[in-house]
C-alpha cells in the first residue's frame, strides 16, 4: 500500500505525548515541530490513528509543501497538487481552514478563494469539465502557512478528535478531550492508582482515565469523514480495525477514580456523560466541596483543573481557593497532585513550590500545568 506523510495537530505543549503515541501504533515520526507531530503511513494508518489517537486533533494526509511569497506562487503550488488522485469529479472540495504565520501572504480569505480556484482548474484540466456540481463526498483541505512555507493538507478527521461522541453535555469551562488525555499521559499514573479530580466538572479527565484503564480506544463510538473515501480505501478496513480494537477492550479491570464537585448539576452531567462513553461502572462522582476532600489510601492522584478566574469578579476568590487546594494536597498521605491552571500565583497561595511546570496552551489561554510529585509506592514483592 502507498504510503505518505500524514500530519497530526495538537496543543501547543504536549507534543512529545503524541510522539510516543504514534511509536506505540508502530509509525515512524518524521518530524516534530510546535503544534504538529508527521509520521510516515498508509491508509490503514490514516484508519488507525484516527481511532486511537487520544490527544492529537486531526489526522490530516500530506498533499504537497512548497514555498510562496505572492499569490501567485499560492496558486501555482496548489495547482501543481494531483486532485483528481483524491477527489472524485462530483466532490465537494474547499478549503475549511488557513492559518498563516510570519508570512507575507496572510489574508485568510483571500488565500482560501485563490486556493479553491487553483484546485478548481487544476480538476478541469483533468476531468476535462469546467463544471463540478460538488454534490459528492466531502474533502476539506487545509493549509498552513508558516515564514513563506505552505503545507497543503486533506482533512481525514470531520469533527476534531477531541469529540469522542460522550460529552453531549457539558459544565462551566470544561478541558477537552484530547488535552485532558495529554495532561493524565504526563503523569506516571496507573489504573492500579487512586485518580481524584475535586473538581471535576463534566467529568473528562475521570472518563478519559477510565477509557485508558479499560484499553478502550477514544474514537470507536463516533464516525470520520474519511470513512465515505471508499475510493481511496476499503471500507471493511475501518470495520475490522474497529472489531480488533473493541475485542482489546478489557473491561475486569478494577479502578479507583474519584470525581467530586460542589455543583449538583455538573455532577449529574458527569455521570450522564461517563455513561455515554461506557464507563461509569469504573468512575465514583459525588457532589462535595473541594475543602471536604479526602481519601485513605496512600500514593494516590490528584489530577484537576481549578477555576482560572477568567472572569474579573472570580479573580479575588482565588487566593482561598488555592491555599485551600493546597491545605487538601498536604492532607494526602504520600499522594502526587498536577494542577492545570492560567492563575499565575497558584504555586504562591497552594504554599509550594511544584517539582516540575509545564506551559501548555488550552486554546488561546496560556496555562501552566504544575506537578507535584509524591513518593513512588514501595514495590510489591511479585515485582521484585
Amino acid at each position: 500500500m502507498k504510503t505518505f506523510e500524514i500530519c497530526v495537530p495538537c496543543h501547543f505543549g504536549i507534543e512529545a505525548i503524541v510522539k510516543r503515541e504514534i511509536y506505540d501504533l508502530g509509525y515512524e515520526i518524521t518530524k516534530v515541530e510546535d503544534g504538529r507531530v508527521t509520521f510516515q503511513g498508509d491508509w490503514e494508518a490514516v484508519v488507525r490513528a484516527n481511532l486511537c489517537v487520544r490527544t492529537g486533533e486531526r489526522i490530516l494526509v500530506k498533499l504537497g509543501e512548497f514555498h510562496a511569497e505572492e499569490f501567485e506562487d499560492l496558486f501555482q503550488g496548489i495547482k501543481s497538487i494531483p486532485w483528481e488522485e483524491y477527489i472524485p469529479k462530483d466532490g465537494k472540495f474547499w478549503v475549511t481552514k488557513a492559518t498563516s504565520i510570519k508570512s507575507k501572504l496572510f489574508a485568510v480569505p483571500t488565500i482560501q478563494s485563490i486556493a479553491k480556484k487553483a484546485m478548481v482548474e487544476r480538476m478541469s484540466e483533468a476531468y476535462h469539465t469546467d463544471s463540478f456540481p460538488e454534490t459528492g463526498l466531502s474533502f476539506p483541505v487545509r493549509l498552513f502557512l508558516m515564514k513563506d512555507e505552505v503545507l497543503v493538507t486533506l482533512d481525514t478527521t470531520g469533527a476534531p478528535l477531541h469529540k469522542r461522541g460522550y460529552r453531549t453535555y457539558t459544565s462551566k469551562a470544561p478541558i477537552s478531550e484530547t488535552l485532558a488525555a495529554a495532561l493524565i499521559m504526563i503523569t506516571p499514573w496507573r489504573k492500579d492508582r487512586v485518580l481524584l479530580d475535586p473538581f471535576c466538572g463534566s467529568g473528562t479527565f475521570l472518563i478519559e482515565a477510565a477509557m485508558m484503564g479499560i484499553n478502550m480506544a477514544p474514537g470507536l463510538n463516533r464516525e470520520f469523514t474519511a470513512e465515505t473515501w471508499t475510493h481511496l480505501m476499503d471500507k471493511k478496513l475501518w470495520k475490522d480495525i474497529r472489531d480488533e480494537l473493541r475485542e482489546e477492550i478489557d473491561l475486569n479491570v478494577d479502578m479507583n477514580l474519584q470525581g467530586y464537585d460542589i455543583d449538583p448539576e455538573a455532577i449529574s452531567i458527569a455521570k450522564k456523560n461517563a455513561a455515554r462513553a461506557g464507563v461509569e461502572e469504573f468512575i465514583h462522582f459525588q457532589v462535595r466541596d473541594m475543602k471536604d476532600t479526602s481519601h485513605p489510601k496512600k500514593y494516590g492522584f490528584l489530577i484537576t483543573n481549578p477555576p482560572y478566574g477568567e472572569r474579573l469578579e472570580d479573580k479575588a476568590d482565588l487566593p482561598e481557593l488555592y491555599e485551600t487546594l493546597g491545605k487538601v494536597y498536604a492532607s494526602l498521605d504520600s499522594w502526587s497532585m498536577f494542577v492545570i491552571t492560567s492563575y499565575e500565583d497558584a504555586q504562591k497561595y497552594i504554599g509550594k513550590k511544584a517539582d516540575k511546570n509545564r506551559k501548555i496552551y488550552n486554546g488561546m489561554i496560556k496555562t501552566y500545568y504544575y506537578q507535584y510529585m509524591g513518593p513512588k509506592p514501595p514495590k510489591r514483592k511479585e515485582d521484585k
